[in-house]
């Protein structure tokens, strides 16, 4: 397609697309096709202009290969998939409203004769009189009354004018209050939408194959296990298991699931194993449930928004009562009037969420999934930080070292029939197997029975009659019973494994079969994403692992934690949690493994890695990127800015308009002149509130 290009940049190209008008699914289809090249690294399209902002990596390669990409663009069969919600129609509805609004207020104001303006202020104020009114009748002096009274006392007195400020600037803090939440509900929405690519399908030989889910029909049968999302919705053929159904429902306790259940899409299997009858594929109204959930559900809100709007109400006997006091002492209408023109509820109702809304949106351009305000505050007021080890600390890659086998048994074999077995369930562990296994062109085609997965411990299964079981030392040889290798070969060979790896344990029947040595090595920024975390007011950094006391040892001493628990369960991790509250302390949990979601739960704020298992992601309140432990510290910095910003507007809302209040008493300001003041410094808290919290040297 034909492009100008506008202006251009080290590492930056505005170009214009050459068509009259550009609609907004064209613009999101231009957007994630530009968001799909390599070279670039964001991208804004702008529908009303048809232009589109593209930044990339700085270099004429990564320049000449977005111009070609350009070139040979066209709407129609562009390789790209777009979201069925996108947050752009949402954007031009608040847009359009926002500007008629506006229009409508300036053509009233200097356009129309006084004798229409005074017959449309009556008109528009009945709305605002009848919910003051409901208001007096329910016994309480609230907002609405305080609305009705100050437009009301404004007509009354022939100020038709200051009535229609009033009124404007109501409408708008409205207007913009109903978009933050949709905002909010949307972001979250879209964000809550499946991750999962890929899920197991049984064939009509009854072998299991891992197929795409777009590509998944209706009739199909699918497994799910352990700790895997369940992709689409279905009836249960067989099996039996817990089911989370917080996504849809919003309800905390897993659900019992067995044949002629139905299941569906993006909740999660906790414990058990399901086939699954495929009724509705992709794409089937997942996204409408998943709003309609948040929308009965206060999740969004923060104690700030909160706090926010009952200090309104709270404050609106006051200024009743500053006002009769002045009618009182000076009998000037006018006097009065002055102070029932700052009521603090538009302020305090609207830059609040703004300011919540600006926070979670930063954060979400450094790569981080906020799912509601008050968590952001709980990582502003934490004190203690607590991390899984394996996929969290370390890389979310680890791999094999080597593979000991004992008894003579043959190394390959080994290890195929490890990732026979880890392939089903989600953990970086299990996903170092399979891809050694994978490495060395090792084909594992599924010879065992079903497998169980038991949670913290390891994977057991049967082939040709005989139990196998892959997992940790606890597991095999204290629960099960493995006898250590007898002879004195063996015996030597297990005491001498190095200690600086983790240690994955396989058995066949009752004998040890072999042990995978697992390296997996510190994420590179972990020691000083630590120390950083202690400058930012974490007082208390502590690691929690299921690997052995040796090994969480050494990982403690190199990253800097201030102490570590090892050999632990994932009840033992919510535990501590809980010890970590009765101490009267504030936790993040930060996790990524289907044993950490217990721990996920508990904490103020559980925060998931986005490459973790699902369950995970799914109890999880944020999720970072995998490659980027750093962003923790984006994370906190945005949360205490945030913090500060909410704290400042409350000084600020509450002393000039208090102020305004005492020159109006004094008859120093008129009505006019404090609305004026009053919705002037509203609007300009707002747009502050909607300003970045980081300088960019720090984000």
């Amino acid at each position: 397609m034909k492009c100008t290009i506008l202006h251009e940049s080290k590492g930056r190209l505005r170009v214009r697309m050459r068509q009259y008008r550009m609609t907004l699914d064209q613009a999101d289809i231009l957007e994630y096709y530009l968001r799909d090249l390599s070279a670039v690294t964001k991208v804004k399209v702008y529908d009303r202009t048809c232009d589109a902002v593209i930044y990339f990596r700085a270099g004429r390669k990564s320049r000449d290969s977005i111009v070609h990409a350009l070139s040979l663009f066209h709407y129609e069969d562009a390789p790209v998939t777009v979201p069925d919600q996108t947050g752009r129609k949402l954007q031009r509805q608040f847009e359009d409203k926002l500007f008629y609004h506006v229009a409508e207020r300036v053509v009233t104001r200097w356009f129309l004769p006084l004798p229409v303006r005074m017959v449309l202020t009556t008109v528009k104020s009945i709305p605002y009189l009848i919910k003051g009114i409901r208001s007096l009748g329910s016994g309480k002096l609230q907002v609405p009354l305080l609305d009705a009274v100050s437009i009301g006392v404004s007509i009354a007195r022939g100020d038709f004018d200051t009535a229609g400020s009033v009124m404007f600037l109501l409408k708008l803090g409205d207007i913009m209050e109903d978009y933050t939440y949709r905002k909010s509900v949307d972001d979250l929405a879209r964000t809550m939408s499946l991750n999962v690519e890929k899920v197991w399908i049984r064939d009509e030989d009854g072998q299991e194959v891992l197929k795409e889910v777009s590509s998944v029909t209706a009739g199909e049968q699918m497994i799910v296990r352990t700790g895997n999302m369940i992709p689409l919705d279905g009836t249960v053929l067989s099996g039996d298991a817990s089911v989370n159904q917080a996504s849809i429902t919003g309800e905390p306790l897993p659900a019992a699931k067995s044949a002629g259940s139905s299941v569906y899409s993006g909740t999660v299997v906790e414990e058990g194993q399901l086939l699954v009858a495929v009724k509705n594929t992709a794409g089937t109204g997942r996204y409408d449930r998943i709003v309609q959930m948040i929308e009965e559900s206060e999740k969004l809100k923060s104690t700030s928004e909160m706090r926010a709007s009952e200090l309104a109400d709270r404050l609106v006997p006051y200024t009743f009562g500053a006002t009769l006091l002045t009618l009182l002492i000076s009998r000037n209408v006018t006097r009065a009037t002055s102070i029932l023109m700052v009521d603090f509820c538009c302020a305090l109702k609207l830059s609040m969420p703004i300011a919540v809304l600006s926070a979670m949106r930063e954060a979400g351009d450094h790569s981080i999934t906020v799912k509601g305000g008050r968590f952001m505050e709980a990582v502003a007021e934490a004190d203690t930080i607590v991390f899984d080890k394996t996929g969290t600390l370390t890389k979310a890659s680890p791999k094999v070292k080597e593979i000991v086998p004992f008894d003579g048994r043959n190394e390959a074999e080994m290890l195929r029939l490890a990732a026979c077995l880890e392939e089903h369930f989600p953990h970086s562990i299990a996903n170092a197997v399979v891809q050694e296994a994978a490495r060395r062109g090792l084909s594992h085609k599924e010879m065992h029975a079903g497998v169980e997965y038991i949670v913290a411990h390891g994977i057991a299964s049967s082939i040709n009659g005989q139990k196998v079981r892959i997992g940790s030392y606890h597991f095999l040889f204290e629960d099960e019973g493995i006898a250590l290798p007898a002879d004195p070969a063996g015996k030597e060979l297990f005491h001498s494994l190095p200690d600086e790896y983790s240690h994955l344990y396989l058995s066949i029947g009752d004998e040890l079969a072999a042990v995978i040595l697992i390296e997996d090595p510190l994420k590179e920024e972990t020691a000083s994403v630590v120390r950083s975390l202690h400058e930012l007011g974490i007082s208390n950094v502590v690691m929690l692992t299921g690997d052995s006391y040796r090994t969480a040892r050494a990982v403690a001493k190199k990253v800097g934690v201030d102490s570590f628990r090892a050999e632990v369960l994932p009840e033992d991790k919510a535990a501590f949690i809980q010890e970590e509250h009765k101490a009267g302390r504030k936790v993040i949990m930060v996790g990524d493994g289907i044993n950490d979601s217990p721990a996920l739960s508990e904490a103020d704020a559980g925060i998931a890695i986005n490459s973790g298992a699902a369950i995970a992601r799914e109890v999880s309140d944020i999720m970072i990127a995998e490659d980027d432990l750093a962003s923790l510290l984006t994370l906190r910095r945005v949360a205490s800015g945030l913090m500060k910003r909410i704290n400042g507007n409350y000084r600020f809302i509450l002393g000039f308009n208090s102020g305004l209040i005492l020159l109006g008493m004094f008859g120093i300001l008129t009505p006019n002149i404090t609305a004026l003041l009053h919705n002037g410094s509203t609007i300009a808290l707002s747009l502050h509130s909607m300003t970045e919290l980081l300088p960019e040297d720090k984000a």
